[in-house]
């Protein structure tokens, strides 16, 4: 919860359990290798050797920052590479205390190199430095472009995962407690600062009415508060930059003719938190989904809802965005669970979850 805001449960329940599960998961399986080998008649064995790179330049984002910065730095210290990580630096805190329980378990010098600072000048040097010839980088897309801009013609080993503007699909035959509960967690957890949110739900028409009046009264229960206070779901957002940003999306859907259900605020809160940059979690419905507010990721607690008549239709403005890095599915029919998440362009997809991690699958 350092810097960024976010509610003490949370960082309880997901970023520090996650973060020791990531290091203990990728230790393991650095001795669990094993290589592909091919017999070519009797003539010769053909087999593969994985090899370090050498040292691989981390890059981590503000908004889960020990969880997403132990994801990178694991994978790579469990290769035998040598790590330059960047932690964000409007969230730095978590990776300094990560590093002085590396220096006290006895990680060797050089091993692990924190670098603070911002990204046009420490970051810039980490990508652009001939020294490092893998980068990952998780953040913006419009940095991701630059950073590819910069590897590329250097041949670099790349790992780009950025926005997100993720649909969450929900069938008429669903489990509706489960979908219903769940679609709050994907939509606010954090803040909505997590880039795998469902910012776009989609509701099948029969179920629409029904599903959005159930989330619009769960969503009014969510508890904007303190963060250090465990009752509290609702945190602040990072910083003013991105609160003026998130109650801009909601001014321009207000443009767009969208019809604001609940929320749509920025949230004051009296005592400690009395500056704190809270906005009211915000449920949006009738806008067309090719329209920006749709399109573009907010990154904030705000998500729209429309109805759907059709798989193929539901299909089609799923996939409209630029965007695709995970979606959720609610359906209790097992053939069109695997039908519409094959037609799906997310590089991820959960079935009646969300947010459930396996490390040995892609991501």
């Amino acid at each position: 919860r350092f810097n960024s805001g976010k509610p003490l449960a949370l960082a309880k329940s997901l970023a520090i359990p996650r973060a020791s599960a990531n290091l203990r998961f990728f230790a393991t399986g650095a001795i669990h290798f094993a290589s592909e080998a091919h017999f070519t008649g009797s003539e010769a064995v053909n087999y593969t050797l994985r090899t370090p790179v050498g040292v691989a330049g981390c890059i981590s984002p503000w908004n889960l920052p020990l969880y997403l910065f132990t994801w990178k730095v694991a994978p790579a210290l469990a290769a035998g590479c040598t790590v330059v990580a960047k932690p964000p630096e409007l969230t730095p805190m978590t990776a300094f205390m990560f590093s002085q329980l590396c220096i006290e378990a006895g990680l060797p010098p050089g091993v692990l190199n924190i670098v603070h600072g911002f990204g046009n000048k420490a970051g810039h040097a980490i990508v652009e430095h001939p020294g490092i010839p893998a980068i990952s980088f998780t953040g913006g897309t419009a940095t991701g472009k630059k950073i590819a801009s910069i590897a590329a013609p250097m041949f670099k080993k790349l790992s780009l995962e950025l926005g997100g503007k993720n649909p969450n699909i929900i069938f008429a035959d669903c489990d509706f407690d489960r979908a219903l509960e769940t679609t709050i967690q994907s939509s606010f957890s954090n803040q909505g600062e997590i880039c795998l949110c469902g910012s776009r739900v989609f509701v099948e028409r029969s179920l629409y009415h029904q599903f959005v009046d159930q989330l619009v009264q769960r969503t009014r229960m969510l508890k904007i508060g303190d963060p250090l206070d465990v009752q509290t779901n609702i945190g602040s957002l990072i910083s003013e930059t991105q609160m003026k940003k998130v109650l801009g999306y909601i001014t321009l859907a207000k443009e767009e003719n969208g019809n604001i259900l609940t929320g749509g605020r920025q949230s004051r809160l009296n005592g400690r938190c009395e500056r704190g940059f809270f906005v009211q979690p915000t449920i949006i419905t009738g806008l067309d989904c090719k329209c920006r507010t749709n399109q573009e990721e907010i990154f904030g607690p705000v998500i729209t809802v429309a109805p759907f008549d059709s798989e193929e239709q539901v299909i089609t403005d799923a996939n409209s965005t630029a965007y695709g890095l995970s979606a959720t599915l609610w359906t209790e029919n097992l053939s069109r669970a695997h039908r519409v998440a094959a037609a799906l362009k997310s590089g991820i997809i959960w079935v009646n979850c969300w947010l459930f991690r396996d490390l040995r699958t892609p991501f």
